[in-house]
């Protein structure tokens, strides 16, 4: 007699195969899914800064350590990771080799399609919330394992595509609508929520990084007052809005001066420093060096990955 455990450890064993069978040549796929993206590791990876958009990820084989401010998340083939909105994080594979990579998925998700399944349906009841944050990891179940797998399926059949793929996706938001962090969901996509509202100014924010912030005018735009505001954009983010605004500023810069080569000064200046000397000293506690030997480092090791 099967048990759950079985049932999920050979579900997963099928995900990993398709995973490791369609990422065959190279670390990232993006897909003919909309929103669906596959990775492989064949190594344990150094700390990555990053935006996780609001999405759903799951691990068919290894581990991830995702750091978002001073909250720390782990995730694996038992559990998957949700972020409800854009979201500035530290994240590592630490789990990968040769043998046995790291293999995971990432579907993204438009809230509009969260609101339509939930005006739509009849939704048992949320669990019980477990946290403020807009981000958070759940138990895998079989049933959403296994409508992952249903999805991942589609890419060997392309053609299926346009009318399946709406069909899972809406099945796997429901999956995870009534399970242990379904509340986080719900939160976000009614419209009027305090969630929903910090939610409209993170988009806000990530949009206008560059400009000066104005942390009145963010919480008009939520309709709080402005301590209420930066007490729910706190929870919901592990930030305060300027440490936000902070971490925006420097991923672009570091974009800027890795693929466009624009120097450290110009690259501080269009992502809306005023001073080349904040910048360098908040740069370089993000990231561990000063702008021109951290971007050295990863051209020398982009060279010798690609050689």
């Amino acid at each position: 007699m099967k048990t759950k455990d079985n049932v999920l450890s050979f579900a997963m064993n099928g995900l990993a195969n398709s995973i490791a069978r369609l990422t065959e040549n190279g670390e990232l796929r993006t897909t003919a899914v909309p929103g669906l993206s596959l990775y492989r590791k064949t190594e344990p990876s150094e700390p990555l800064t990053g935006m996780y958009e609001p999405s759903v990820c799951l691990i068919a084989q290894g581990a991830k350590r995702v750091l978002l401010g001073d909250d720390t998340y782990v995730y694996d083939e038992n559990h998957y990771l949700l972020s409800g909105l854009h979201l500035p994080v530290i994240a590592q594979v630490i789990e990968a080799s040769q043998e046995k990579p790291y293999l995971g998925l990432r579907l993204t998700f438009d809230y509009s399609d969260i609101s339509h399944l939930m005006a739509d349906s009849q939704l048992p009841p949320p669990r019980t919330q477990k946290t403020d944050r807009g981000m958070a990891t759940g138990e895998l179940t079989v049933p959403l394992l296994n409508a992952f797998q249903r999805i991942v399926d589609l890419l060997d059949q392309k053609q299926d595509i346009p009318i399946l793929s709406p069909v899972i996706q809406r099945e796997i938001f429901y999956r995870l609508l009534v399970g242990e962090q379904g509340a986080i969901l719900r939160r976000l996509a009614v419209t009027g929520t305090q969630s929903q509202q910090v939610a409209r100014a993170v988009l806000w924010l990530k949009a206008n990084f560059s400009q000066p912030l104005r942390v009145d005018e963010l919480s008009e735009m939520a309709n709080m007052g402005k301590s209420t505001f930066h007490h729910h954009f706190r929870s919901m983010t592990a930030l305060s809005p300027l440490q936000y605004q902070k971490q925006l500023r420097l991923q672009e810069a570091r974009r800027l001066m890795l693929t466009e080569h624009i120097d450290a000064a110009s690259a501080a200046f269009q992502v809306g420093y005023e001073s080349p000397s904040q910048f360098s000293r908040e740069y370089s506690r993000l990231y561990g060096a000063p702008p021109v030997r951290d971007i050295m480092t990863l051209r020398q090791q982009s060279t010798s990955v690609s050689g």
